[in-house]
């Protein structure tokens, strides 16, 4: 139950809520009634405007349209007067472009080639407007004639500005200078910049708008030209230059720069002329004169501790009278080696070159076919001087001229070296052009092989005449020649090992193969292998050159002089071996090469001394009588000594009167024997002196003692001296 005072309030509180709400539902009303009013009056203020706008449009859109039309009608008029303009602009193409076109584009190419366009221009108008005109056949008589004319300029720029390269120029490009540590490239610039950009621009031109890419017949056979005369120029300057002053190289005027520092002259590549013709000269004389047997003796290179009076003075009167001229033909032959190794690399450097100029010039997609026709003339005539080359070297070897074979080795070394950038260089050209220089190559390796296996077996082969035997039993020609001839395969002995390596003559040599060294090509081999294939090689010549000299030295009657031969070219081989690389190269399969053949001298000096038994064995107490003081001998007794003496006098007489003709080239080796036999002889001689001191064996002793020790001494000391 509610308390009555608290509902009495309840209600009042209520009634004054209700109150407010009402005052409040008042005010709401009175507000909206005057938002009606409001939107009454714009409502008719919007409707008032909305009517005005109509008004305006409908009197203004007639009067905007109106006026569009007449602009567009001053348009039209506009452009109908400008294309009149225009085409009528193609019917004065040809009369404005006449004087431009027959005068050319020399001197103005850009105002030319604008012409070009505009008579290009009415040609495709006419042919897309009006191609019955008459004015059609105008225009591209005008357009064929521009052509003609730029194709034209662009002969006679290449034409008047290719020139050969100068041969100091190439020279120089290709020569290398050990001393500077980076190399300063020598820029060929062919053309001109003002030209080139020309030809450039008229190239660019007839391939895009010309049609025509009889430009790059033309552009070839012009460069080709200047190529091969580059080289030509070359060969020329090494003829004119070696052959007057005997300079193979000249460096370029260094007056390009002030400020150029002065230089060495740079080292030329790979070979220099006259480091085979010595050589050569004496394997030619032994191949002409030894072979035939027409003449003897011996024909050696300076080697220290030898006498060349006793050796080659029968020889030198000879020799100058039949080859007096040799010098200036091997000279020329320098030349030519040297010539074509410098052309290789000359071609190289120069097709480099001209394949930077042509990717200037040549589109792109043409450019390999382009350069592959180019360098084809240059290229074939040096292959074909290669060929040549091969082909004399083959009819040599026919001739047992194996010195031709020398002449391969520069050239096969220095196209070997070059091979890589020749490759290089030659990529993406025709495959009969890649291979040319690999076929040059494979055919020197081939006949460079087939030479030395022939010269191995001339040198076992070689007959055992008697009057072409040296009288004095000094180095026989076969040994100088064979040693010559294997010294300068030392200084080829890369080329030399891959030569036997790429016929594959491992088995004619028994040489073991290791899997590492072996593969499908002759390439493949490894250095190593290589120079054990070549050792075997070489050892095989000093094999066959021992056994020939044994058989040789049985031509002599006289077992000593046929001691002596053998222990001279013995000693000569191994000194020659030692002096030179031989014996490391040697050694590599034989490795006691060189005690061998100090052995064998051995053995050949103690056969020689066995000849002075006959002499010494008359010293020797055997049928010595036994004298006692005061004894008087008998007379055979005495005969017995007076025969000692007289056996040994005319034993001594004999074989000094034999041996001082004798020769052993070596001063060393021939002061050693002296010595040696001077000792033995001398020892004996003073002991047989002693033991007959105090006998009285004859009324004349000076008859039977003719010398004394020091006058044998002297007489062994001239042995082997025909100036004594």
């Amino acid at each position: 139950m509610i308390p009555t005072e608290d509902a009495s309030a309840r209600k009042r509180e209520i009634e004054e809520k209700l109150k407010q709400e009402q005052e409040t539902l008042s005010f709401i009303r009175e507000n909206l009634e005057k938002s009606d009013q409001l939107t009454k009056g714009m409502v008719s203020i919007l409707s008032s405007f909305e009517s005005r706008l109509m008004q305006l449009e409908n009197s203004i859109i007639p009067v905007h349209k109106q006026t569009e039309n007449l602009q567009r009608l001053q348009e039209n008029v506009d452009k109908t007067l400008s294309c009149m303009d225009h085409v009528i602009s193609y019917y004065h193409v040809a009369k404005d472009t006449d004087r431009i076109i027959r005068e050319g584009p020399t001197g103005r190419l850009d105002e030319y080639l604008a012409c070009i366009a505009k008579i290009q221009k009415a040609v495709e108008y006419f042919q897309d407007n009006n191609p019955d005109s008459p004015e059609l056949n105008t225009v591209k008589a005008r357009f064929e004639k521009g052509k003609e004319l730029l194709e034209a300029e662009f002969r006679s720029l290449l034409t008047r500005y290719s020139k050969p390269v100068p041969p100091i120029l190439i020279l120089d490009a290709i020569s290398v200078d050990e001393e500077l540590e980076v190399q300063e490239d020598v820029v060929l610039e062919h053309l001109p910049e003002a030209v080139l950009q020309d030809i450039i621009c008229i190239a660019g031109w007839l391939v895009e708008y010309g049609r025509n890419q009889d430009f790059m017949n033309v552009y070839f056979q012009i460069r080709s030209n200047q190529l091969d005369r580059s080289i030509k120029g070359l060969k020329e300057h090494f003829r004119k230059n070696s052959a007057s002053s005997g300079v193979l190289y000249s460096p370029a005027v260094q007056t390009k720069r002030k400020d150029t520092p002065t230089k060495k002259a740079p080292k030329r590549p790979v070979y220099i002329p006259g480091t085979i013709r010595k050589a050569q000269n004496l394997l030619k004389q032994y191949s002409q004169h030894g072979l035939d047997g027409k003449k003897g003796g011996s024909n050696l290179t300076p080697l220290e501790g030898y006498d060349h009076d006793l050796r080659v003075k029968h020889h030198s009167d000879a020799l100058t009278e039949k080859h007096g001229s040799a010098a200036g033909k091997d000279d020329v032959l320098d030349i030519e080696i040297d010539s074509y190794i410098h052309c290789i690399s000359a071609f190289v450097k120069l097709a480099q070159s001209e394949y930077a100029l042509l990717t200037e010039i040549i589109p792109e997609h043409h450019q390999k076919k382009t350069f592959d026709s180019l360098i084809q003339e240059a290229l074939d005539n040096l292959m074909l001087e290669g060929d040549n080359i091969v082909s004399a070297a083959r009819r040599a070897i026919m001739r047992h001229d194996y010195s031709a074979v020398l002449t391969i080795f520069p050239i096969l070394r220095h196209l070997k070296m070059n091979k890589s950038e020749f490759d290089s260089t030659l990529q993406g050209t025709a495959a009969s052009t890649k291979n040319k220089l690999p076929t040059l190559i494979t055919s020197m390796e081939t006949i460079g092989a087939k030479a030395l296996e022939e010269f191995a077996d001339s040198i076992k082969n070689d007959p055992d005449k008697e009057y072409n035997m040296p009288k004095d039993g000094t180095v026989h020609e076969l040994t100088s020649n064979a040693i010559l001839f294997l010294q300068q395969l030392l200084d080829f002995h890369e080329t030399a090992g891959a030569m036997l390596a790429s016929q594959v003559l491992g088995d004619t040599y028994n040489i073991p193969l290791d899997p590492r060294e072996t593969s499908s090509s002759a390439s493949s081999y490894t250095s190593d292998f290589n120079k054990r294939l070549l050792s075997t090689y070489i050892c095989k010549v000093l094999g066959n050159l021992q056994l020939n000299l044994l058989s040789k030295s049985k031509v002599y009657e006289d077992a000593a002089l046929s001691a002596i031969f053998l222990h001279n070219n013995y000693n000569y081989i191994l000194k020659s071996l030692e002096k030179s690389e031989l014996i490391q190269l040697v050694t590599v399969t034989q490795k006691k090469a060189e005690s061998l053949y100090k052995e064998l001298i051995e053995q050949q000096i103690d056969m020689y001394q066995r000849s002075w038994l006959k002499v010494t064995e008359h010293l020797t107490d055997r049928n010595m009588p036994v004298v006692q003081p005061g004894t008087k001998l008998k007379d055979k007794e005495r005969q017995v000594i007076k025969d000692k003496f007289k056996g040994f006098n005319d034993g001594l007489e004999e074989l000094c009167k034999i041996q001082k003709g004798w020769a052993i080239p070596d001063k060393e080796r021939r002061d050693f024997i002296r010595q040696a036999q001077k000792k033995v002889v001398s020892n004996a001689y003073r002991a047989f002196l002693q033991r007959c001191a105090n006998i009285s064996f004859t009324k004349n002793p000076e008859k039977y003692h003719k010398y004394r020790p020091e006058e044998v001494e002297e007489m062994i000391e001239k042995l082997f001296d025909t100036s004594a």
